[in-house]
Formats: structure tokens, sequence, C-alpha cells
């Protein structure tokens, strides 16, 4: 489907495979929902940045390559959303992974050209390079710390043409401790489809501070500092009030209310709101699709369900295991 203002949707779910779970659901960490971690800037940001907020101290170091940017934080949805998976589906799972840089370019919804490659090279650098020092807690600690975004990373194995194929990627312990505590929150996939780093940044903090609530209000001046942006009060404001006429953010609306007030509203639908599927059927639906996220298949059935009217159901267990049958060709 095409929608104004967002990016083309450049890769079919049927296409969708990522390491070996299919169609992984996007999954972010509330840490860096919550507080500006990744620069906006689309150029080189070699700026320190110092944020302070109710508590809560972060400093962060650039590498020679420049702070890390919202758009390379795709890699570590990817990784999150990868062991989420595998945690639910009652798998091992260790900080390092082993990713194959096609599946994270399709799951992610970015090119696969020459250039793509050259591209996340560069963000695997600015994550590994970029030092953040905060007191945040993750997992229930707080722990003042110093890390990078990711420990390490290696290209271990090359195409005939010196294109990366598969990488290994150790995640930094802050970042595990809050996989391993569940301590993440669900994206819409459309996340992936916002164009401007200040889109995506303003998605985040609405899923992470609204939610499922009727509303969620912040003056400018606290969005401002809570984005990162670096732009001046007027500026932001003026960019808001674009994304306010755009109408395009996933799950959200944004609304202007007096006193310099920004409102944030669910849409009508979240990705994940339903009926509630029973562990008895998500546990049948696994065995239906060995290898499959259920908890995938489970937040497409919901959206198929919201699309088809909400239809009020005699059986939720019974559509869902439905919906899992014909999905995986099983009459």
């Amino acid at each position: 489907m095409t929608i104004p203002g967002l990016l083309p949707d450049r890769h079919s779910t049927s296409d969708f495979f990522v390491c070996d779970i299919f169609d992984a659901v996007p999954k972010d960490d509330l840490a860096s929902m919550e507080h500006p971690v990744f620069t906006l800037s689309t150029r080189p940001d070699r700026r320190i940045l110092n944020y302070a907020h109710n508590g809560t101290e972060i400093t962060v170091v650039p590498s020679v390559r420049g702070l890390a940017t919202i758009h390379d934080k795709d890699i570590l949805i990817f990784c999150i959303s990868q062991l989420m998976a595998a945690l639910n589906a009652g798998r091992e799972i260790s900080r390092t992974l082993t990713l194959r840089a096609h599946d994270l370019l399709i799951a992610t919804n970015r090119e696969t050209s020459g250039d793509a490659y050259r591209r996340l090279r560069e963000a695997f650098e600015r994550l590994a390079g970029t030092r953040i020092t905060t007191n945040i807690e993750t997992g229930g600690r707080e722990v003042t710390t110093g890390f990078g975004l990711i420990e390490s990373w290696e290209i271990v194995r090359r195409s005939r043409g010196g294109r990366m194929i598969s990488v290994s990627v150790t995640l930094s312990e802050w970042l595990y401790r809050a996989v391993i505590s569940k301590s993440v929150l669900t994206l819409s996939r459309d996340y992936f489809r916002l164009r401007k780093p200040l889109e995506r940044r303003i998605y985040e903090l609405a899923r992470k501070h609204c939610g499922r609530q009727p509303a969620w209000r912040v003056s400018v001046e606290v969005l401002l500092k809570k984005s990162g942006s670096a732009s001046p009060r007027r500026v932001f404001r003026a960019m808001l009030r674009e994304m306010i006429r755009t109408n395009h953010l996933p799950d959200y609306t944004l609304e202007e209310e007096p006193g310099d007030i920004i409102r944030v509203i669910p849409r009508a639908v979240l990705v994940d709101e339903a009926p509630p599927v029973s562990p008895a059927a998500i546990e049948t639906a696994r065995g239906l699709m060995p290898g499959v996220d259920v908890y995938a298949l489970e937040a497409d059935w919901r959206a198929f369900w919201a699309a088809s009217g909400r239809p009020r159901l005699r059986s939720v267990d019974g559509a869902f295991l439905g919906f899992v049958r014909a999905r995986g060709g099983q009459g």
C-alpha cells in the first residue's frame, strides 16, 4: 500500500526472512526510546552530547566517524527483534549474533544495492565507535557505566566482489540486559518507512509515553529536549506542525494545543491491539509452523482482524489458528 510521505514498502512480507526466525516482530529497547542516544543529523555529527532529565544522565561521545544516527539504530532493532523472537520461542540466546547482511537490509526496508552495503558497514563502525556514559537503569540495575552501542562486529563472510554476506555482532552488556529483562516495546513495521530522523524519534517517544493511553500531552520544550534535536525551538515547532499537517506517523496522530503543548493520540487501532490469544493457542500455532515467530503471526492476525472491520469472534483462538493454518497452507 502506498501512503503519502512514507518510503515505499520495498519488500513484501512473503519475501521476509531474517536469520532463522521468519518475520520477527520489530522490537525496540525502552531506555533508548525514552532518552536521546542517537543523533538526528544526516551529516557526520562529532559533537559530544550531554543530557540530563529527572535524574537520568547521558553523555554520548562520537568516534572519528561521528555519532551513531537514528537510522543506524535499525541494526540494533533488528538484533533485539531476533533475540526477543528466540526468547519467545524458548531458545538459548547470547550477546553475539551472526546475521546475514541482506536479511538485515530487507528487514529494515532498505535497498540492497552495493551502496547500501557500504552504508551498512559505516553504520556498524559508528555504532561500535560511539561511546555512552549513563546511569540509565536496564534490567532492574542502575549502574553508571561507559560502553559502545555494540561491543564489536566483524565481517564473517564476503562475496567475491568484497561485499559483506555474513556479519557477527556483539551487543553491549547494557543493551543485552534490556533484552533479557524484556524491557522492549513492539514497533510498527512502518517505522522503517519514515524518511525523516525526527519522525522516527517522535514515533519512538509516542510509542513509549502514550502507548494505548487515550492521549499523552507534552510541552514542546520537553519534547525538544527528549528528542535530542539540535534545532532551535521555533524551528522544532515548525517541524512538528509539518508532521501534524502530513499526519503519517504510524499508530499515532499529533495535535497542537494552547500553551505550546503537543497532544499525542493513538489512531483507532494500534498494531498490537486485539482480543487476547490463549497461551495454549500460541503453543498450537508453534507446532503448526515450526521455526516461525508465532508472536509475529499473532501480530499479523490482529492486523488482519482489525482490517476486516474488527468482527465479533465466537472463538478468538479458533480464528487465530484458522489464520495460522491458512498462512501455512494447511487446509
